[in-house]
């Protein structure tokens, strides 16, 4: 195990760091709502699982060690994911698509919450415009990029587990709220859905 992997563990400071500036996104959605509560509480234990092996203990390299008998290389379900195949360049892969993922969620709370949240109850239009032209649901790709991002940088055994049960949660998250915009714009929304997808602008 290479010097530069061992100083990441036992650092802390790195954890509790990076996990506030990461779990920050959380005020950026409707949190009051109760549908959201387990979509978010997944992301956070998401967040958790990788500042921890990521910067604290790497659970899943002393799992398989123990299970397997052997340690696998760094990049293997601990270290840099793409180090071994293309060095220090595929972290900086993950770390861009994790910023265009922050900046999705930025730039939809802020259109959303111009035109809809900070309104009164009733009040609120249905936003068709900036990102909200092309996705409707620019936030939950936000978190899909993040994360993924977060599995580019340091893929573990946990990670590579609960991912795809995040991407269900938001998924059927997203499928609630279009029914609840069904209800409010109704014709309107039926439109607006006609010429926008969910999460990619395809």
């Amino acid at each position: 195990m290479g010097d530069s992997v061992l100083n990441h563990f036992g650092n802390w400071g790195g954890v509790l760091v990076f996990f506030i500036l990461y779990s920050i996104m959380i005020f950026f959605v409707p949190f009051y709502k109760k549908s959201q509560r387990k979509p978010t509480s997944v992301y956070i234990a998401f967040v958790l699982a990788y500042v921890l092996e990521m910067f604290g203990i790497p659970f899943s390299m002393y799992i398989i060690a123990w299970f397997f008998g052997f340690t696998l290389p760094d990049g293997i379900l601990w270290g840099h994911t793409l180090n071994q195949y293309i060095g220090h360049f595929g972290m900086y892969i993950g770390i861009l698509i994790t910023i265009i993922g922050i900046s999705l969620v930025v730039i939809g709370w802020k259109n959303i919450y111009d035109n809809y949240w900070s309104k009164e109850k009733g009040k609120g239009k249905l936003v068709t415009s900036g990102i909200y032209a092309y996705i409707r649901h620019p936030q939950y790709t936000g978190f899909f990029l993040v994360t993924l991002g977060m599995i580019l940088e340091w893929a573990t055994l946990t990670l590579l587990l609960m991912w795809p049960t995040l991407i269900i949660l938001y998924y059927r998250l997203a499928k609630k709220e279009e029914e609840d915009m069904l209800k409010e714009f109704g014709e309107d929304y039926k439109e607006y859905k006609k010429r926008t997808s969910m999460f990619l602008p395809i």
